[in-house]
């Protein structure tokens, strides 16, 4: 299976969980008396939208290269991910909101079987993320991070809410409002999250220099190839999924035109087999 099929499948996983979350934690959220049940069920709403906008961004990143794109469509990933921090910022700022309103409302203490909703919120949160954050080591996608970053976001959120609760519960009368309190400092987290989301999505999108193992593993492997004496300027970026390489490398200056030709396209052939994610690489080939 494709790297960009792997991820569309995790994404569809995705979709389905939050949106049986959403539901659950909703109704728990109603009936239960809990505002921080209620505070993660609408994050979980947001969390469907940008499953929906990641599964969009996959799918148009595997357009193939035409006139208009001639290095294909992968940089929709980091903007897409840029709209996912949209929605958790947007979505921390409603629960922060949410939060200062009800602790300044008078209302029921939660009731216990909350609790073991929350519980099972959680594990499945977590595991979800596990699942998510894998693939998206996997394809190398940064937009399918950001989304198993959503997962692990609503898990802290969750936690936050089964603290709260634990509290109004246990103190009783007085403590109301430590669930809310605990959905407040959730968000927080989000937004904290939401900054470690962004920072290397900004800097994919502005070509900045963050690959240096792979430019390293790539100076390794290019000596392998017979001809190649060393290299020199080693420059990457990343598109989508797939690094785009231009590579410098030192060949004897004595050879043919034709033979460095050769050398340039065997060392590009070697390189894609043997490392993963390399969509392209551009050689140029320097005198020794």
């Amino acid at each position: 299976m494709s790297s960009s099929s792997t991820a569309i499948k995790a994404t569809y996983f995705s979709i389905a969980g939050n949106t049986a979350l959403a539901i659950i934690k909703g109704f728990a959220g109603v009936f239960g008396n809990s505002y921080a049940l209620i505070a993660d069920a609408i994050e979980s709403t947001t969390d469907i939208c940008s499953s929906l906008l990641v599964l969009f961004g996959l799918k148009y990143a595997k357009r193939p290269a035409d006139d208009n794109h001639p290095y294909g469509h992968g940089k929709i990933e980091p903007l897409i991910t840029f709209v996912v921090v949209a929605f958790l910022v947007i979505s921390a700022a409603i629960i922060a909101y949410e939060s200062i309103q009800n602790i300044q409302t008078p209302h029921k203490v939660p009731e216990s079987w909350t609790l073991f909703v929350l519980g099972g919120i959680i594990l499945w949160k977590e595991i979800s993320y596990r699942i998510i954050i894998k693939k998206s080591i996997e394809t190398n996608s940064t937009s399918l991070k950001a989304d198993a970053w959503h997962h692990r976001s609503d898990a802290i959120t969750s936690i936050m809410a089964f603290i709260g609760i634990s509290i109004a519960l246990f103190f009783g009368k007085g403590w109301e409002t430590a669930d809310d309190w605990a959905a407040l400092l959730a968000s927080g987290f989000i937004l904290y999250n939401s900054y470690l989301i962004f920072r290397p999505a900004l800097g994919e999108i502005m070509d900045e220099h963050l690959y240096d193992d792979l430019m390293e593993k790539i100076r390794d492997k290019s000596t392998d190839v017979e001809g190649v004496i060393e290299t020199e300027k080693c420059l990457i970026r990343k598109t989508g999924m797939e690094y785009y390489v231009d590579l410098h490398v030192i060949v004897d200056g004595d050879i043919t035109v034709r033979k460095g030709h050769d050398i340039a396209h065997d060392l590009k052939d070697y390189l894609q087999s043997e490392i993963k994610n390399i969509g392209d690489v551009l050689i140029h080939i320097e005198p020794k």
